[in-house]
């Protein structure tokens, strides 16, 4: 019974083994585990045990197995809990803080607009930004030789002519009219697209908020009205508002709307041209023209327009004095903006 004896001494060799670490466990696992170890070897000699003495040495080496592996599984979920507790977590380091995220300054202030125009009764409507030429110029009574129709000021998709990247979100005005019926009263906020230079002050997409509202009787005291109270909603009631005279396709008789600028308080910078005034957005009555294009009788109704940069209102409102920054994606500058509008 001499492989008896050795089976029992490995046995309390098994239950006595201590690691201290994964050098310790890898050795206990070559010894009694891996297939080359001690009991492999046991195993092998079992064949040449006598018939009579085999079923109990054979019961006595399975047992021994089974001994070993438990002890082996044993000894590595404490190894991987100590290697957890005291490798993986430094309980000296300071905690770190959970931080929410920030919505874009073009995304709050655009809620801004929304909020202060559905209190006066808009509803929020959008459009495609890939637009034919019809929505985007001819029936905004654009002429055939208007400049904004060249290669230099539009972005044309592919050689067709008539498919580009809208320039305004005026396109959503005709679409809205070319299914409903006045009354109306809307805005359109989007993104649009203009072949230009990009600097502190302009880029080649932007974002718009396009406003529409008709029916009868309406007239510019409205429209002038309805913008003084955005202007003040928006930027406060001290900010002073002046209307220039303009001229735009769509619209007749037309205005620019400025602001005194908040960035330099009426002293002169970049985005003022030093002028301590700031235009944001242009407006005026719908041209008789547009509303015949959308089958709309202009002796019936009568109604008025506007459109206004949000890059521009968020500039003003943040005191931003660069239109990059909202492109760029700096986290450092994104993380300057609470979450509500």
């Amino acid at each position: 019974m001499e492989m008896i004896d050795q089976i029992t001494a490995l046995q309390k060799e098994v239950e006595s083994f201590k690691a201290n670490g994964p050098q310790d466990l890898e050795a206990f696992r070559l010894r009694f585990v891996s297939r080359k170890g001690v009991l492999g070897e046991l195993f092998e000699k079992l064949k040449q045990i006598p018939p009579a003495e085999k079923k109990a040495v054979g019961k006595a080496l399975n047992d021994l197995k089974q001994s070993a592996e438990a002890r082996f599984r044993e000894m590595s979920e404490a190894t991987a809990v100590e290697k957890k507790t005291t490798d993986d977590i430094d309980l000296t380091l300071p905690p770190v803080p959970n931080r929410i995220g920030n919505l874009h300054p073009l995304t709050l202030t655009r809620a801004r607009i929304i909020k202060i125009f559905e209190r006066l009764g808009f509803n929020v409507e959008e459009g495609p930004e890939i637009e034919d030429d019809w929505h985007n110029f001819s029936a905004l009574n654009f002429p055939e030789n208007h400049p904004a129709r060249e290669m230099q000021d539009t972005f044309f998709i592919s050689k067709n002519p008539d498919i580009l990247l809208r320039t305004h979100t005026s396109n959503v005005q005709i679409r809205l009219l070319e299914r409903t019926k006045p009354p109306v009263r809307a805005i359109m906020p989007g993104r649009v697209y203009r072949n230009e230079a990009i600097s502190a002050r302009a880029h080649c997409f932007f974002h718009q908020v396009e406003g529409l509202y008709i029916d009868r009787n309406v007239g510019f005291a409205d429209l002038k009205q309805t913008l003084y109270h955005f202007a003040r909603e928006m930027f406060g009631k001290d900010t002073k508002i002046r209307f220039r005279p303009s001229f735009f396709p769509f619209t007749e008789p037309s205005a620019e709307m400025d602001i005194s600028c908040l960035i330099c308080k009426g002293a002169g910078c970049p985005v003022c041209k030093r002028t301590g005034w700031v235009e944001i957005g242009g407006s005026g009555m719908v041209h008789p023209n547009v509303l015949r294009n959308c089958n709309v009788d202009p002796e019936e109704f009568t109604g008025f327009a506007f459109g206004m940069g949000i890059e521009r209102i968020t500039m003003l409102r943040y005191q931003i004095n660069d239109l990059r920054l909202f492109s760029e994606n700096d986290i450092r500058f994104l993380r300057q903006f609470q979450s509500v509008s």
